[in-house]
């Protein structure tokens, strides 16, 4: 083999190749496809469990943290999912080809938008081996070609669950190289695939700070970013005691590695006091530790003195920052400052309260009386996600099928010349 760049340059042209038939397959070619890698999966999942389990142990060896760990496990519940998403993205409607605003002019014709795939995407990730299924079958629904570089901790997992991409492309009758993973763990490979604007029509990250960093610094392609998630909760002077205890709670606790899990709870000073105890009593029974101002240190010796760096943290981790605010501007103030535009929520019965964090709070999905971990492709009806994007251009939140295509202008005419 040859060095990383000819390896990424290769990929590249097998991937704007393939993209160019996979932008015309029809809507039962690709669903067909899905179906395939879905029976695929089923039929090799002990040899995917098994290759997980080398990634978990050299995991280990090499001492990662708890929350990438989670990230990184595999096991029959979550296989179950990864399949049942790919049946979900079956049954989504195709955008490729949908004619909106179709609208005749004064000249007599006729003007509209027609949905489009962006063309090849890659695919940047880190521990999560189900993002490889997910961005693959995505990207496949919409028409895209797609390349694939998971991080190395999860390479023995990628590649099996590539082994049943590839075997569900052909079998469809698909070109195989329209999902693509490259197999390196070289960092290199990143930098390459991030230059390859000859090739890569967007490239989309889905990791640590660093990871979006390196991309960003040295990317020649779009990007859409996935940046961490910094997510609040606030629990509102008109709440409702109990469902402040269930939303704070669930939000934070669910699972601590993902990026729609609280990380911040914010709470008016008139809460409802014996609910605010209750609800610390909770954290601290399931061992969560909790960083809080100065009022909040004042309700239990347990509350550890947080930082100004804890407010833009996102702990993944059994770790919450807390802070009383005196009023919803101050929460959403203090959320448009420390946040990561990622994922907010309130919790009210006051109307006017909920409205007004709804248009002020300046982040890609925003919440009223539901848990964070609602934040995900998968719950918003998208089927799967291939990330949520915290960026206001192209596409914002979670990105499903319509987040990865574009429009182009239709023009139907009768013979009309321009005078």
């Amino acid at each position: 083999m040859g060095s990383i760049a000819e390896l990424i340059s290769i990929i590249g042209q097998k991937a704007k190749s393939a993209s160019n038939t996979l932008r015309l397959a029809n809507t039962d070619t690709k669903n067909a496809a899905l179906l395939n890698i879905a029976l695929e999966i089923q039929e090799d999942k002990q040899a995917i469990l098994d290759a997980n389990s080398l990634d978990i142990k050299a995991a280990k060896k090499n001492n990662i943290d708890s929350a990438l760990l989670d990230r990184l496990l595999l096991n029959d519940e979550r296989l179950g999912s990864v399949i049942e998403g790919l049946n979900q993205i079956v049954l989504l409607n195709d955008p490729i080809g949908e004619v909106s605003d179709l609208k005749t002019r004064p000249s007599g014709i006729k003007i509209g938008k027609m949905m489009v795939p962006l063309g090849v995407i890659g695919m940047i990730y880190e521990s999560r081996p189900n993002v490889t299924i997910d961005a693959a079958a995505l990207c496949i629904k919409s028409g895209n070609a797609v390349i694939l570089r998971g991080g190395s901790e999860a390479i023995n997992s990628n590649m099996a669950f590539y082994s049943c991409i590839k075997k569900g492309l052909e079998k469809a009758g698909l070109n195989p190289n329209s999902a693509q993973l490259i197999e390196v763990t070289d960092r290199e490979a990143v930098t390459e695939l991030v230059k390859a604007s000859d090739y890569v029509d967007a490239i989309i990250p889905r990791g640590g700070k660093g990871l979006i960093k390196n991309v960003s610094s040295n990317a020649r392609v779009p990007v859409i970013k996935h940046l961490d998630g910094v997510c609040h909760t606030y629990l509102d002077i008109d709440a409702d005691p109990q469902k402040g205890i269930d939303i704070a709670f669930n939000g934070k606790t669910r699972r601590y590695g993902v990026c729609n899990a609280t990380e911040t709870l914010l709470v008016h000073e008139g809460f409802d006091p014996k609910a605010l105890s209750r609800l610390i009593e909770l954290y601290i029974e399931k061992e969560v530790e909790i960083r809080g101002c100065e009022k909040s240190q004042k309700l239990s010796r347990a509350i550890k003195k947080a930082t100004e760096d804890d407010w833009y943290e996102e702990y993944l981790a059994p770790i919450l920052s807390m802070k009383i605010v005196e009023s919803v501007d101050e929460a959403i103030s203090h959320i448009n400052k420390y946040g990561s535009s990622h994922t907010d929520a309130i919790v009210t019965e006051n109307d006017e309260n909920s409205k007004k964090f709804l248009s002020e709070v300046d982040s890609s999905s925003v919440m009223v009386n539901a848990s964070t971990g609602f934040a995900d492709g998968f719950e918003y009806g998208l089927g799967a996600e291939i990330g949520i994007s915290t960026g206001k251009f192209h596409v914002r939140g979670p990105v499903g099928l319509e987040g990865l295509t574009s429009q182009k202008y239709i023009v139907i005419g009768d013979g009309q010349i321009r005078p």
